[in-house]
Formats: C-alpha cells, sequence, structure tokens
C-alpha cells in the first residue's frame, strides 16, 4: 500500500515539473508528452487501458437511444475515459473529482458535448452558417461557443460535420456545409481553428472532433444510418477534401460513420482508419467512434459484441461511445490473440495525449470555474454577434417589385405555424439552448418594433396535417400548438385577419426538427396544409411576404411563381426573431448565398452544380431534346442554383480579364472583375470565382469553384476584385489517385452565382 501511495506521490509531482517546465517554455514539446505519457502507462494494467477508451454519456442530452448506467461506479473502477452529455461545473467537478481521487492513477476524464453551432448563444444551423459565406464570422461563432462551453466544463466538441451532402431528403444536410468540396473545406479550416485556437491547454478552448468520417452525407436515397457506394475518384475529388482540410487545421479528434464503404462500415473498416487516415494523411489524433457505433456493427452483419468490437480496434479506432464493447470484450480478446496488446497501447495513448494537450494532467479542474459560467456565458456581445450572424445567413429568394424591405407604419400580419414558437428558432442540435427563453418571431418582432407598427398575429394552420407526423416534427421540446378545429375555419381566421393588415407575413415551412439526425423526408415541399393556407392569404390581394424555415433546400416552384417574397432564414439560432425583423425592415439589408441547390422536383436529386458532362449533353438553352441526357417532364435546371442569393440593391459585374493567357507550373494568373453597386442601398456581394478543366486524363466537372470574396459596395460605388490561381488550383486526383494539375485549357467564370457569370480562358502550359 505504501508503494503504491508512493508511485502516485511521484506521478503527480512529476505531472507538476513537466508543466512547470512547459509554462517557461510555452507549448509542451512532443517529447515531454510522451515521456509523462510512456511512464504514467508503464504502471497501467490491461483493466486500466481498456478503461481509457470507454466514452460513456452523462445522462443528461443524449442522441441516441441507449443511455449509460452505473457511471459513477464505473469511474471508481477506472473504466471511463471519456463522458459526454454532462455539463456544468459543478456536475463536472463531482464526476472529476471522483477519476482523480478515488481511482488508482487518479487520470482525469474528458468531458465532450454536442455543441454544434453555438453554445447556450446559439448561431444559425451549420448550412444557414454556410450560407454567409464568411469565414472570419464562422469562425468567430466557433470561438464564442468554445467560450460559453468551456466555462460550463466542457473540453471537447463532437464538432464540426463536415460531410458534404448533395442530396436534401438526408435530414442531416442541416448540420453541415452542403454541396461544394472547396466551401467545406473553408469553414472545416475555419471551425477547427475557431475552436481550438493556437493552444488547446488555454481554458477556453476546446478540442474538434471532426465527422463523420466518412461519407456519411452520400447515404442512399437519404436516409439517414444507409449505406453509402462510389468510386475513388468521387471519393478522393470531391467528398474526402474537407476531412482532411480539418484535420490539416490542427483537429485533434476524428469521429466514425454510421455508412458502410467499399463494404465494411466505417468503424470496423481498416482502409479508412488506418491505411488513409493514419498512413496515406498521418493523422496523429484521436479516433472516436458515433454514439453505439460498434455495437451497431451487428446489424451490419458483421459478428457478436466480441468480434465487432475487435473488428473495430483492429481497424483503427480509439475510443468506443456509449457501447461498452471495448470495455466487456476486449480483455478476452487480447488473451485469445484476436487483439494485439501493443494496439490497446496505441489507442490508450491517444486518449492520454487528448486529454495532456488539454492541459487536464496539470489542472483537471481547469474548466471547472463556476464564476466563468456566470459571467462568460450569454454575453451580450455574443447575444449581439449571433443576431449579426443570423442576419447575414439568411438568403433572399425572390423580391418582386421590391416588396422588402417593409416600411415600419401600419399594420402587419404576422400568419402561420412558425410564427410564435420560440422553441423551433434556435434550430436543430440545438441541445445546449435555452429554448423556455428563446423569442418566436412574434415576440421578437414587437420587442424590436415597438409601437412603429401594429402586429397581429393567428396560427393560419398546423404544421401538418396528421397529428402523430407533427408529433415526430417536433420532438425534444419543439412543439408547436394545434388548432383542432376545422381547416377551413383555421384559414378563413387568417384570411379575415389579413385583410386587416397593410402586409402579411406568413411564417411558413418546416419545423425545427423536421431537419437533423434521423429526420429525412421524401416530399420535399412546403407541407400541404401550410400551401393551402398561403393560397388563402395570396387570394386576398394584400402584398405577402413568405418568411421560410427550413433545414434543408426544399422545392418550391409554386410559391417561387406566385409569392411576391420569399426570405429564406433556415433556422437563425438564439436571436432569429429578431434578426429577421432587422431584414424585413430593411436594417440588414440580406447578403446570403446558397450553398446547396434548390431543385425543381425531388425526382431531379442529386442536382448539384459542379457535376460532370455525359456523352449526350443538352445543348444550353435547351429544355428538351431526344437521345440527350434529360427529363420529359421538367427541364434540368435548378430551381435556384448553387451560390445564389438576391440583396436589397443590385450589382453589376464587368470586364473580366486576365494578367495573361496562359501560365506554367511555378508561376500564377490573376483574373479580375469589377463590381458596381448599380441600386440604392449599401450592400453585400459574394463574388464567386470557378473553373472548367477542358480535357483531362478524366471526367471533370462542368464547373468548380475555387474561390470568392465577399465585398460591400455603396451605392454607386464600384470595387475590382482579383483572384490569383497557381497551378495548386487546378490539382486534381487522377485515376492512379496521384494529385496533378494536367496542362491544356480551362474556362474560367466568374459571377454572383454558379449560373450567372462571366466567361473566359486560360491555359497551363508545360
Amino acid at each position: 500500500m505504501k508503494i503504491a501511495n508512493l508511485f502516485i506521490l511521484t506521478l503527480i509531482f512529476t505531472a507538476h515539473i513537466t508543466f512547470a517546465q512547459t509554462k517557461k517554455t510555452g507549448k509542451a514539446t512532443h517529447q515531454q508528452m510522451n515521456t509523462f505519457i510512456s511512464n504514467l502507462m508503464s504502471k497501467m494494467t490491461l483493466d486500466e487501458k481498456i478503461g481509457q477508451l470507454n466514452l460513456l454519456t452523462g445522462g443528461e442530452a443524449t442522441t441516441g437511444s441507449v443511455v449509460s448506467t452505473d457511471v459513477e461506479s464505473k469511474i471508481k473502477k477506472g473504466q471511463v475515459g471519456g463522458i459526454f452529455s454532462l455539463t456544468t461545473p459543478a456536475r463536472i467537478r463531482k464526476a472529476q473529482e471522483i477519476a482523480v481521487n478515488q481511482t488508482r492513477l487518479k487520470i482525469p476524464i474528458i468531458f465532450g458535448q454536442d455543441v454544434i453551432h453555438g453554445y447556450k448563444t446559439t448561431f444559425p444551423i451549420p448550412l444557414a452558417l454556410s450560407s454567409t459565406w464568411n469565414m472570419e464570422m464562422i469562425k468567430k461563432t466557433a470561438r464564442i461557443a468554445a467560450i460559453e462551453a468551456t466555462a460550463d466544463g466542457l473540453n471537447w466538441t463532437f464538432s464540426p460535420m463536415v460531410d458534404i451532402s448533395r442530396d436534401p431528403r438526408w435530414g442531416r444536410i442541416s448540420e453541415g456545409s452542403g454541396e461544394d468540396t472547396y466551401l467545406g473545406s473553408e469553414i472545416a479550416r475555419a471551425m477547427v481553428k475557431g475552436y481550438q485556437g493556437d493552444d488547446l491547454a488555454k481554458y477556453n478552448t476546446m478540442m474538434a472532433c471532426v465527422k463523420h468520417f466518412a461519407l456519411y452525407g452520400a447515404s442512399e436515397a437519404g436516409r439517414d444510418y444507409n449505406t453509402t457506394d462510389m468510386s475513388l475518384d468521387r471519393m478522393y475529388n470531391e467528398y474526402l477534401p474537407p476531412y482532411k482540410a480539418a484535420l490539416d487545421a490542427g483537429a485533434g479528434s476524428i469521429m466514425t460513420s454510421f455508412n458502410d464503404i467499399n463494404g465494411v462500415p466505417a468503424t470496423a473498416n481498416k482502409w479508412l482508419m488506418t491505411d488513409l487516415l493514419r498512413k496515406e494523411w498521418g493523422f496523429k489524433g484521436l479516433v472516436v467512434t458515433d454514439y453505439t457505433a460498434v455495437n451497431e456493427l451487428i446489424d451490419h452483419g458483421l459478428g457478436d459484441l466480441k468480434a465487432v468490437s475487435a473488428l473495430s480496434i483492429n481497424a483503427g479506432v480509439d475510443m468506443d461511445m456509449v457501447g461498452e464493447g471495448f470495455l466487456t470484450t476486449l480483455k478476452k480478446s487480447v488473451q485469445e490473440g484476436k487483439v494485439k496488446a501493443q494496439r490497446i497501447d496505441e489507442a490508450c495513448r491517444l486518449v492520454l495525449e487528448a486529454k495532456y494537450k488539454l492541459g487536464l494532467f496539470d489542472d483537471p479542474f481547469r474548466y471547472c470555474n463556476e464564476e466563468r459560467a456566470k459571467t462568460e456565458i450569454l454575453k451580450p456581445e455574443h447575444l449581439a454577434f449571433a443576431r449579426e450572424v443570423a442576419a447575414e445567413s439568411f438568403v433572399l429568394l425572390k423580391n418582386e417589385n421590391q416588396t422588402l424591405p417593409l416600411k415600419k407604419t401600419g399594420t402587419i400580419a404576422l400568419i402561420g405555424p412558425l410564427a410564435n414558437t420560440g422553441a423551433n428558432m434556435p434550430g436543430t442540435w440545438s441541445v445546449n439552448s435555452d429554448l423556455a427563453n428563446t423569442a418566436s418571431l412574434l415576440t421578437g418582432m414587437k420587442a424590436v418594433l415597438g409601437k412603429q407598427v401594429k402586429v397581429v398575429h393567428c396560427l393560419g394552420s398546423n404544421l401538418v396535417t396528421d397529428e402523430a407526423y407533427q408529433q415526430r416534427a417536433t420532438m425534444f421540446g419543439r412543439d408547436i400548438p394545434r388548432d383542432n378545429r376545422p381547416e377551413a375555419e383555421v384559414i378563413k381566421e387568417a384570411v379575415e385577419l389579413a385583410k386587416t393588415a397593410d402586409v402579411v407575413i406568413a411564417a411558413l415551412g418546416e419545423s425545427s426538427e423536421m431537419s437533423g439526425e434521423a429526420s429525412s423526408r421524401t416530399n420535399l415541399e412546403i407541407p400541404e396544409v401550410q400551401q393551402r393556407l398561403l393560397q388563402a392569404l395570396l387570394k386576398t390581394g394584400k402584398p405577402v411576404v413568405l418568411v421560410l424555415f427550413t433545414g434543408r433546400p426544399l422545392v418550391l416552384n409554386w410559391e417561387q411563381q406566385n409569392v411576391p417574397a420569399i426570405l429564406n432564414v433556415w433556422f437563425g439560432g438564439t436571436e432569429t426573431a429578431k434578426a429577421i425583423t432587422d431584414v424585413l425592415f430593411g436594417d440588414v439589408n440580406p447578403s446570403g448565398k446558397l450553398t446547396a441547390t434548390f431543385p425543381q422536383n425531388v425526382g431531379q436529386i442529386p442536382l448539384y452544380y459542379a457535376h460532370k458532362n455525359t456523352g449526350r449533353p443538352l445543348a444550353d438553352g435547351k429544355w428538351f431534346s431526344k437521345f440527350r441526357s434529360n427529363y420529359l417532364d421538367v427541364s434540368n435546371e435548378p430551381l435556384y442554383p448553387f451560390g445564389y442569393g438576391l440583396s436589397y440593391t443590385s450589382f453589376a459585374y464587368s470586364n473580366l480579364r486576365l494578367s495573361k493567357n496562359s501560365f506554367k507550373p511555378g508561376e500564377s494568373i490573376t483574373a479580375s472583375i469589377d463590381i458596381k453597386n448599380i441600386g440604392s442601398r449599401e450592400g453585400k456581394e459574394v463574388v464567386q470565382l470557378y473553373i472548367r478543366d477542358l480535357v483531362g486524363s478524366s471526367t471533370r466537372p462542368v464547373k468548380e469553384l475555387k474561390a470568392f470574396q465577399k465585398i460591400s459596395l455603396k451605392p454607386g460605388e464600384s470595387k475590382t476584385v482579383s483572384f490569383k490561381l497557381t497551378e495548386n488550383d487546378l490539382k486534381f486526383y487522377n485515376t492512379a489517385l496521384r494529385f496533378v494539375a494536367e496542362p491544356g485549357d480551362f474556362n474560367l467564370f466568374i459571377g454572383g452565382n454558379s449560373r450567372d457569370v462571366l466567361e473566359t480562358k486560360f491555359s497551363l502550359r508545360n
């Protein structure tokens, strides 16, 4: 007993000496970390090492059907490496005290949470955030999220989600950055830098966890958790780059996906987790499964829990989330020779390294400061920034006859099932938001406008006709009260109210939980009962503004043809209501641009701008031509293309020119264009540059985003926007999976979206 106590005291003393040296020199060196962890692991039993690979839920907000049990007793036994969904400094301190005071080796626990788009101060859903095209703004949202989450005791976030998705039926498209590889990679870098800062050991930074590795956004039929199947060409060129970008930015961990790849589920896929991730990309961080992903390999058909746990650890997974297959089976697998002890050591070391980098060995309670929790969460400046971000994320889809902005006079009729529900404003994956105290559009609009405008309100329609469907669409406290009167009576009431107003604002679309995890949809139109309400409101002859709530691209053909103004507000977070009011009444000029294509109908899916050509392409300007690649019933075109978004002003593009017509490897070429604000309001514009590689050793997309700039122009102001391209901007993975730029001719396009562009040509020469 005395020898054990002496060892522990020596270990603690060594830890403090190591970190004291670190404080003098800055960040800990890799050698210091290795020495410390090697010393610790030399004293660990196999059971203690396996215990570090066990990630449990604290039993608060969870994202699956399984909840961990007997967590406290497992901590005491050294069987817990991490806990997620446990928050507040007091609760986390209690769990940490057990780990560092009542276990043999006193190894601290890492505490994680799904901090997806903000913490208590909630920002727009990620798809909306991407629509800002503002990397510094996006980075700052992650920085504020880290400040608030760490103030509440957390040090690990399961974000960013960087899955490329081109199927809006998939509910989790709301949680990513849309369809584009380049933009998704830029956002991935910004988010990681925002969460992690320049030093993970700082008290207000947290470790990022990139998810879901890999290809999860390409699930077949847009159905969550479904299989994925794609070529290596598409994988390397279109879907993998955002993961790589996030890891290159320094992300400390990565999460496995639920889908299979080449017939092997990601969590058991050694090619993915070891050959690609570790050997090809050189990733040195921690790999954690998604919620019970190891256990779900049983239903994939890979064996019993013992077999699939061995498959996962051997594939390169380090930490098992909630399922406890590692905890309960790995020791036996080691004894039977099915898992090498060395592999357990590798995984344990990576878990301990993450804790070391977070400074937990120096101070296990560095994130348990209750004063920070009182002063750094929901700060006024955080809320003000959330309002600004939300307004910048909104996309103006239509504005006929300058219906918007509205005047701050008269009477506004605010009608629709999304008009008076504060709980739906933060959007999906806002597990930390204070839903009870989030303003609805009605209360927020009244607060902003005061007595300037009279706002009258009624429900107008239920969210959907079917009550059971509405219950599925309003889970997790997002309930919208139903009106059980006959539909005709409810609509009649709305029409009578609309007749008393100068303008009608129809707050329609999806509830927040109609998108997100396990919220796939096959019908992407506004629910029929809401459509009937909208049709009735338009028949009043009053100007109607559709304020569209959605977590995905929707099918809006009828709305585009008939509604004077459509403002897509996604789900804007804590300050949604105030931000919508700011934009509707002209205090903010909308500048959001779509990052996912809106189809004309669901039958066009997948529909995305960077598609490959066919051998029988449809001629430009053609709607249909026999024996060409097209449909009988609808054109190939989207309703709203990638990069699309209107403003209260107008921008003219002119004088596209190049610094030269060709360049060689090692050189560069500069493309410039003049942009003029030809309207009467100051506004922001996202200037987008695309290229097309005309001849390649493998087929190339018809357009690829390669650069963008967001600029602000006053009325009448002009600005020249320039982009420098190098050989690296032209590279792609060829059939041999070599990253190359092939000499030849390229088209270059610049415009305000992927469709409406000016065009020129250049060449890359040998």
